[in-house]
């Protein structure tokens, strides 16, 4: 029972996670659950090719451009002006996500600058949040973790992006790696709140991983932490709910679940929301 519990709550979890972290450019994935190792993996030379396929000839005509624009570059600045109108192209144009992360974290990653591999890191991880598909998911989270490793070579003393590390980690790799991969990011997360108890993007990122990993008392603990402190933080009561249900204390979800409609007041959220209630009923 508590298996079908976890599997079903994650939609909840993610709808949640949309008010907060809404993408750039993908389409909404209806549940984030946890998945089997299956070693599976994502070419992106291989997407784009594929995706190329699809593409009108004006736009293949002006993506030819750009790319012999790369292959031409001789100095980092041009590369890197390259990759960013390539970003921007299948941004803008083809509204690809997959191929926009890959050209955003290469002209971060020639730019060398934290604000550039922050911004990149940080929109692929809240990408890869709601992504459903194993490949792509440990694709994405590789690209993040990398980038932020190379934003906290820049900066070993920000706490932001230690917690963006370990969310990698948690909402990433603990989804398709098991749980010693959430344990990589809770020991990140759990560096930044030795040193400050205060911070809640930690403690809350804690609290989830102590969801995925089955740990429920202590994700309770977390989550209570967060929620104290910040009484309206939709998401930590989304997931407080998630948790309860998942240990298989049914009035605590239905109580979480009940301030988590009151406080989105949204009727998409509120249907997912009395679908989950009927589950525990």
């Amino acid at each position: 029972m508590k298996k079908q519990l976890i599997l079903t709550a994650g939609a909840l979890v993610i709808v949640a996670s949309l008010f907060f972290f809404g993408r750039t450019v993908a389409t909404k994935s209806k549940a984030v659950v946890p998945m089997p190792v299956a070693g599976k993996t994502f070419n992106i030379q291989q997407f784009i090719e594929d995706a190329k396929q699809q593409l009108t000839p004006s736009q293949v005509l002006t993506l030819g451009k750009l790319e012999n624009s790369v292959t031409r570059g001789d100095v980092s600045a041009q590369q890197i002006e390259a990759n960013t109108q390539l970003a921007n192209f299948w941004k803008d144009s083809i509204h690809a996500f997959e191929p926009y992360a890959w050209y955003l974290s290469e002209a971060a990653k020639l730019d060398k600058s934290e604000k550039n591999l922050t911004f990149a890191a940080q929109l692929i991880l809240t990408n890869l949040r709601g992504e459903p598909d194993e490949a792509k998911l440990n694709w994405k989270t590789d690209l993040a973790i990398t980038l932020f490793e190379k934003a906290i070579e820049l900066n070993p003393a920000n706490d932001d992006l230690k917690v963006g590390l370990g969310s990698c980690y948690v909402f990433g790799k603990g989804r398709s790696g098991g749980p010693q991969e959430t344990m990589k990011g809770i020991q990140q997360l759990l560096e930044v709140v030795r040193r400050d108890s205060t911070n809640m993007k930690a403690q809350l990122v804690l609290g989830v991983g102590g969801y995925v990993s089955g740990q429920y008392d202590k994700a309770i603990d977390r989550l209570q932490k967060v929620i104290s402190a910040e009484p309206g933080n939709l998401e930590a009561i989304a997931f407080l709910a998630d948790t309860y249900a998942a240990k298989g204390d049914k009035p605590e979800a239905i109580k979480w679940y009940q301030l988590s409609k009151r406080l989105t007041d949204n009727p998409d959220y509120s249907k997912e929301v009395d679908e989950r209630i009927k589950l525990l009923q």
